[in-house]
């Protein structure tokens, strides 16, 4: 079974730092794009950060943009981390990480070509 597991939300003030973690089993890790989704309450989900494995381009929204940071770690588990500094209350959601197999550079912030999804993990920010 395809599982993504995430964690290291919480509750942190704004100026605060979180990172948070993505354990992926069940299919082959360098074959997929990953990639950190949000959804805050009343709005879409968003692309926040995401990775294509095949020229390791790494985007990042425009949001995020010079706070967070997207890393990975196949060498002995498979994890995504989102390193997420200087955090904001407009940062406050819930953040799921996702895999999608193929996904090519043009297509990768595209929230429906991703094919799994993690749980989520609650992102709070308070003023």
């Amino acid at each position: 079974d395809v599982q993504l597991q995430a964690s290291g939300g919480g509750l942190v003030q704004a100026g605060g730092s979180l990172r948070l973690s993505c354990a992926v089993s069940g299919i082959t890790f360098d074959d997929y794009a990953m990639s950190w989704i949000r959804q805050a309450p009343g709005k879409e989900r968003e692309v926040v950060s995401c990775t294509s494995k095949g020229d390791g381009t790494t985007y990042y929204a425009e949001s995020a943009r010079g706070r967070f940071t997207m890393s990975s770690d196949s060498s002995s588990e498979n994890t995504v981390y989102l390193q997420m500094n200087d955090l904001k209350p407009e940062d406050t959601a819930v953040h799921y990480c996702a895999a999608g197999y193929g996904i090519i550079t043009s297509s990768m912030r595209l929230i429906r070509a991703y094919d799994y999804w993690g749980q989520g993990t609650q992102v709070t920010v308070s003023s």
